[in-house]
């Protein structure tokens, strides 16, 4: 493959990615914004609903303007182009690496600085991890930082965003160069079965990875203290006493800062876990609606969602390792040029990160399915939870600004990783029609 077929594909990326960024209406400002808010509810408004399920549903539905629809609609389909250029990125920035000779040539240097095959592998991933933050940093611009703003979804200026790009660097540099060393190691030993091991060792990293993350990698990116004593920690306590979750106390972090979405999670492993929300939820949602999604957050850790994805995924990657070492070997023996010398010379991460990447591409609507099915049990769970069925539905009709309220099946299939928002809702006034009586 010849560096002008790189070059193409890398440019056709980033026209894809301008497109995608700057066609966006704006989002914030003058009469959009107002047009776009929902039409108000109340207490008094949700005690007069119909009775009917689907009835209270539609009731629901219809305080979305048509320009919250839209903007709504637009914003998360956006994120469909968004999904296919981010792959051909990854893509393109793999065969450049290869085709150029850079994959080489960056082990050819840690082999001369160092000796033992774990340090040189060390070296190859510190340098690889480098070279693919630079190149996919446009696509992480447009994508993550400028579309967002367009949308009003973002608050944080270019400076901050950046430094936290770097400091999301240096945790992957941190982290993820000595698991690719010891990844490498494994192959060495394991030359025929290594694919096995990949995906063994891939789970155990992100059962790691979600346990440490709470106390020492989030921290890195937003502040996090108590929450101050009121109703609503009295009552989030009460759920999590309720519902045998062993946290003491619940955390506010200033995800402000850097977005307007709402965001919770009941987060950890192995004894780190805890109950957090964001200032936005507190600053946006009443009381009811703030109870309604900490106990669909509990819902998670009481149905060991956790262990059940980390399950489900291990499966996963077990497949998608078994896929991509079958055409990591066949495009290493089409390709001499690239040398790459076997399955264990570091020189060849740049492809086998270009194959998973297609496997677990392909396997997105299986683990979406699977993430759909723990968040419809957490739903559930939530409404029995915090019996505030009109708070979980209004919190639903906030998370339209960025979730496409009512999808197709096959689009919900495809692309999402929870239910639609009007499933949702339906799912809170089917349990309010069935405690009414």
């Amino acid at each position: 493959m010849g560096k002008r077929i790189v070059w193409i594909v890398m440019g056709l990326c980033l026209a894809l990615g301008l497109g995608v960024g700057f066609t966006a209406p704006r989002a914030s400002g003058g009469a959009s914004a107002k047009e776009a808010a929902l039409l108000p509810g109340g207490d008094a408004w949700a005690a007069a609903l119909p009775r009917d399920p689907e009835q209270a549903t539609q009731a629901y539905m219809a305080r979305i303007p048509p320009q919250a629809r839209a903007r709504s609609e637009a914003y998360f389909r956006g994120g469909y182009l968004i999904q296919a250029w981010s792959l051909a990125a990854t893509l393109a920035a793999g065969l450049l690496l290869l085709a150029t000779g850079a994959a080489a040539a960056m082990r050819d240097r840690a082999e001369r600085a160092a000796r033992r095959p774990f340090a040189q592998a060390l070296i190859f991933a510190l340098q690889y991890l480098a070279a693919m933050w630079v190149l996919d940093l446009p696509t992480a611009v447009i994508t993550g930082f400028l579309r967002e703003h367009r949308y009003g979804m973002a608050t944080q200026a270019f400076g901050p965003w950046l430094g936290e790009a770097l400091v999301s660097l240096a945790v992957s540099a941190l982290l993820m160069a000595p698991a690719i060393a010891l990844f490498y190691g494994m192959v060495r030993r394991r030359p025929r079965t290594w694919w096995a091991w990949g995906a063994g060792g891939s789970v155990v990293f992100m059962v790691v990875a979600i346990a440490i993350a709470p106390p020492l990698i989030d921290p890195l990116f937003n502040k996090y203290r108590p929450l101050e004593d009121g109703p609503a920690r009295r009552e989030i306590l009460s759920l999590a006493r309720a519902n045998g979750i062993p946290a003491r106390d619940v955390l506010q972090f200033d995800a402000s800062r850097q977005t307007t979405k709402v965001s919770a999670n009941v987060s950890g492993l192995l004894g780190t876990t805890s109950i957090r929300l964001n200032d936005n939820l507190l600053n946006r949602c009443s009381l009811p609606e703030i109870k309604a999604v900490m106990a669909h957050e509990m819902g998670h850790y009481v149905l060991n969602h956790v262990w059940k994805f980390v399950l489900f995924l291990g499966l996963v990657l077990a497949g998608a390792f078994a896929a991509g070492a079958w055409a990591f070997e066949a495009l290493r023996r089409r390709f001499p040029a690239w040398d790459i010398r076997d399955a264990a010379d570091p020189a060849g991460l740049p492809l086998l990160a270009l194959v998973l990447a297609v496997t677990l591409t392909a396997a997105g609507p299986l683990v979406g399915s699977m993430i759909r099915v723990q968040e419809t049990e957490a739903d559930q769970f939530g409404v029995n939870a915090s019996q505030e069925p009109d708070g979980f539905a209004e919190a639903q009709l906030k998370l339209i600004e960025y979730r496409a309220p009512d999808p197709g099946p096959v689009e919900e299939f495809l692309f999402y990783d929870h239910p639609s928002p009007r499933k949702r809702i339906l799912t809170a006034m089917r349990w309010k029609a069935e405690h009414s009586r």
